[in-house]
């Protein structure tokens, strides 16, 4: 079966119907994310429909649950198999169970990287510097204990911003599509060696099995290198000032104990945040190479 996508740009015509019915009704504040479950480990078919339906036009929903602080990592495990999305990314630093648990950790090699610090995190998709055919397509997080200061997420539909970057300016999309657009340095261990080589590639891109946009990306200047001419530099720009503006499709807001964010790895940051020694933060992240089930654009439109 041939994909016709409407995220390439020679495909307007697709492109002008499927934004007119992305765009239609799209949410504008951060509650019409939510949706109400009891226990994630056993969803109804309603709450399943439910989540799915916001999912389906925004990339992401945020689910409250009723677990609680309940550490059971079945929670987003369980969530996970719901939206059949099975092959998590083991990544190094990641738990036994394929989950990563979101903590301030002072020890290991752990403590070295900022997802395990109380340090602003700034705009990225996850897993911008794997490799091409592990590709991060379905991120999840579920709140067990929030911080009890800071920690707020800011979330945007990379759909969205793709949207906003091709009626601005169609030629910042055939930029960030350049096969050598961004370059993510390697990462060096602690003896000097190469522990993940470089890798570069594009940031929007297509897939061929479904048609549908991924996006990889981050706004950290010392983690990318960016491909030195100037319409590049005018599209990162703009995309910079996008992720900072005052558009009605950037997100805030603070998962608390038992919430959750399901999502196709939109667009998304953390602020910095304190524990005290009555409550320590923890979430527990799931990365798939996998896309949301009934989320593609040939499910949907």
């Amino acid at each position: 079966m041939t994909i016709t996508s409407p995220f390439l740009l020679e495909n307007e015509n697709e492109y002008l119907q499927w934004r007119e019915k992305k765009m239609h009704h799209y949410p504008t504040t951060l509650g019409e994310l939510v949706v109400e479950i009891k226990d994630p480990r056993k969803l109804t078919e309603t709450e399943h429909q439910k989540l799915l339906q916001v999912c389906r036009q925004t990339n992401m929903v945020i689910y409250a649950g009723q677990t609680g602080d309940d550490p059971d990592q079945e929670i987003p495990m369980a969530l996970g198999r719901a939206f059949k999305v099975s092959r998590l990314d083991h990544n190094w630093l990641a738990d036994e169970s394929g989950l990563t648990s979101l903590t301030v950790v002072d020890d290991g090699a752990r403590q070295n990287y900022i997802p395990y610090s109380n340090r602003a995190i700034n705009w990225h998709t996850d897993g911008y510097y794997n490799t091409a055919d592990k590709q991060i397509h379905a991120l999840n997080l579920h709140c067990v204990v929030p911080a009890p200061t800071g920690g707020e997420n800011r979330l945007m539909d990379h759909e969205v911003a793709y949207i906003e970057m091709r009626d601005s300016n169609p030629d910042y999309i055939k930029a960030l599509m350049a096969e050598d657009v961004m370059t993510i340095p390697a990462r060096m261990d602690k003896d000097g060696n190469i522990a993940r080589k470089a890798e570069t590639g594009p940031v929007f891109s297509v897939r061929p099995d479904t048609g549908d946009l991924h996006m990889r990306y981050t706004i950290r200047t010392r983690n990318v290198v960016w491909k030195d001419d100037p319409l590049t530099q005018e599209a990162v720009n703009y995309l910079e000032q996008l992720l900072e503006s005052d558009s009605p499709y950037i997100y805030q807001g603070k998962l608390e104990s038992g919430m959750g964010l399901i999502s196709n790895n939109v667009l998304h940051d953390r602020s910095a945040f304190e524990d005290n020694d009555q409550q320590k933060r923890l979430l527990y992240r799931a990365r798939y190479y996998d896309r949301l089930d009934g989320t593609s654009i040939g499910e949907i439109y």
